[in-house]
């Protein structure tokens, strides 16, 4: 009985030791992020990249030897939930970093908890500016803001289109109003006539399916723009409005000289997919491409089709880069306290296959990233980068034919 009670106790504690060990040998890190509704799109692509980079950095001894675990869990796109995971984190899980989420009004939710809670958060593509516009001391932003996401097309748009008028439609989420301001902004710089300044609310369109029947607030909104008569068609749209504008203009044989997209919607795969020919010539504004060369770009964009059947957008790049910030902050910095991993991430100057990552305090804006940004155009059914054309995967067609002429 002795001899049974021994091995007992002996097998409970090489139990006891082993999952010590394997807990000592881990980090684990869990990222908010929409999996389901209307952002969906976004988050999957995001989540895909991050298991593609743990994968990576687990094969090459993790972080500082722990392996990394990562789980998900899903914020609907929806503040306060988003939030709410956030508050278990840092509460119960006592993560010592925050990163991740899609939209700028969630990014906004967490950046504003992890300052009160002075809890480190790294935004990963919330792009709205006034984000990293607050002085906060514990929020960074590797993704460029959308003061910056026009840039390159404002650019295209002078010297090649040279447009006397400009409509711009946008999703009155944080994300299209800072968008829409922004390209304002540029549009008068230029000497561009905004003739119509238009916002819609996605939460009135059906995400069920892309063959369905514009919803009255779309049609209303596109009267006003074929009343306009506008040169250039520009939209700051989720990935979903981005198909249905594209259709609905399409179909209604609504012309411009160029149809302009703010990123977002524009630049993912499925808004080729479900627009169709209507995608056709449509450029867009992008902070990545595939055909990037940055070290690495191309690779992981082959790694991620090989295994989901297409390339990522600009999204997947920012989250598969965003593990690899995480690991070389949490491997600088001397403890895994607030103001460590603050000191660490303030330091940091990393080359990524998004390019490089330096969180710096200027123009009104701090610890925020600063970066180039390119210009794609749906060519034969794929993007091409055609901006600035140092970086051009192919030449842009320019003028684009009009609807009855295709």
């Amino acid at each position: 009985m002795k001899k049974l009670v021994g091995l007992i106790a002996f097998y409970l504690l090489i139990g006891f030791f082993t999952v010590n060990v394997s807990a000592q040998e881990s980090i684990k890190l869990t990222i908010p992020l929409p999996l389901t509704g209307s952002q969906a799109t976004f988050g999957q692509i995001e989540k895909r990249s991050y298991e593609i980079a743990m994968e990576e950095i687990n094969a090459a001894r993790g972080i500082k030897g722990k392996k990394i675990l990562l789980e998900f869990e899903d914020s609907k796109g929806k503040p306060e939930i988003s939030r709410s995971i956030a508050e278990k984190l840092i509460d119960v899980n006592k993560q010592p970093i925050i990163f991740g989420e899609y939209s700028s009004s969630c990014s906004e939710a967490l950046a504003e908890l992890a300052e009160r809670r002075k809890v480190p958060y790294m935004v990963v593509t919330g792009a709205a500016d006034d984000i990293t516009q607050q002085r906060y001391r514990y929020v960074f932003r590797m993704n460029p803001t959308t003061a910056y996401y026009a840039s390159g097309l404002m650019s295209f748009l002078k010297k090649v289109v040279k447009p006397a008028t400009i409509a711009i439609l946008y999703e009155s989420s944080d994300f299209g109003i800072s968008g829409a301001e922004d390209m304002s902004k540029q549009a008068r710089k230029a000497g561009i006539k905004i003739v119509l300044k238009e916002p819609y609310d996605r939460e009135t369109i059906d995400y069920v399916t892309y063959d369905i029947r514009p919803v009255p607030d779309v049609r209303l909104m596109l009267a006003k723009v074929k009343a306009s008569n506008p040169d250039v068609i520009y939209m700051v749209s989720y990935a979903m409005d981005a198909v249905e504008i594209m259709r609905e203009l399409q179909s209604r044989r609504i012309d411009a000289r160029l149809y302009a997209g703010g990123a977002a919607g524009f630049a993912v795969p499925d808004f080729i997919q479900g627009a169709k020919d209507a995608a056709e010539y449509v450029v867009t504004s992008t902070l990545w491409s595939p055909w990037s060369n940055y070290p690495g770009a191309r690779e992981f964009a082959e790694k991620y089709k090989k295994r989901y059947g297409d390339y990522p957008s600009y999204h997947g790049a920012e989250a598969y880069s965003a593990l690899y910030v995480i690991k070389d902050v949490l491997e600088r910095a001397r403890t895994w306290k607030p103001e460590d991993i603050c000191t660490a991430m303030k330091t940091t100057n990393i080359m990524t296959v998004f390019g490089p990552i330096i969180f710096e305090d200027k123009e009104g804006y701090t610890n925020q990233n600063f970066m180039d940004t390119l210009v794609m155009q749906v060519i034969g059914g794929q993007y091409e980068i055609i901006w600035p054309e140092k970086s051009a995967s192919k030449r842009y067609i320019y003028p684009i034919p009009r609807w009855r002429d295709r």
